[in-house]
């Protein structure tokens, strides 16, 4: 099954992209963007230079946005503009965003959106996503999430973790776990009379949590 989104993790931003950075516009990525649209297309031609320089180029902005792709499907592609999970970088977003020109082979999309479920492997710590419940409790404006993983380890906390806001921002998406998600606590199991959801039903029961 081919993999569906290739994402790419923000880098550390250089000292002189950052003397450039305050040059730079929503509109000058944009440029660079029409210019280089072939070879961002179909980056699989050479994968490390693309993203190499879309980075770079993304980076003269705000050193924390990053950017995933899509497959090609009926001939066009799907371009998430995206903060790392940064809150102060969603600014950037945004204006990035509001100035995308309208391209007949992209699908502009702002912030990492809800995905179906996945795997994830992380650190030598391999977890299946049918495997982790949530629960959720309401807390003013924000909710606030245990996630239970199975074989929860206090020794490898980070790791679980880092696993969990991955679980996390692939089933809520990165603009709601950044804005309405509160605390998260990671536990082994829940309590027999805990309410939890999978995180395939996570999505609805996170948003009824709002209704009222």
């Amino acid at each position: 099954m081919k993999r569906p989104f290739v994402v790419v993790l923000s880098l550390i931003a250089g000292f002189a992209l950052s003397c450039k950075r305050a040059q730079a516009t929503p509109e000058d990525f944009w440029k660079w963007f029409q210019s280089n649209e072939d070879a961002l297309f179909n980056f699989e031609k050479n994968r490390e230079q693309t993203f190499d320089k879309l980075g770079a180029e993304m980076h003269k902005l705000n050193p924390s946005l990053t950017f995933e792709f899509g497959p090609i499907e009926d001939g066009k592609r799907e371009f998430v503009i995206s903060a790392d999970g940064i809150k102060e970088a969603f600014p950037q977003v945004e204006a990035l965003y509001a100035a995308a020109p309208s391209l007949s082979r992209w699908k502009f999309v702002k912030f990492r959106p809800r995905r179906k479920p996945m795997d994830v492997d992380y650190e030598g710590i391999s977890v299946r996503a049918t495997s982790v419940t949530v629960q959720l409790i309401r807390n003013g404006q924000f909710a606030d999430l245990t996630v239970f993983i199975p074989n929860y380890s206090e020794a490898d906390r980070k790791a679980y973790m880092a696993i969990a806001f991955l679980l996390l921002d692939g089933a809520l998406g990165e603009h709601d776990v950044e804005t309405r998600v509160g605390q998260i606590k990671v536990e082994a199991a829940p309590k027999a009379q805990a309410q939890t959801s999978s995180l395939q039903d996570l999505p609805k029961a996170f948003d009824a949590l709002f209704v009222n």
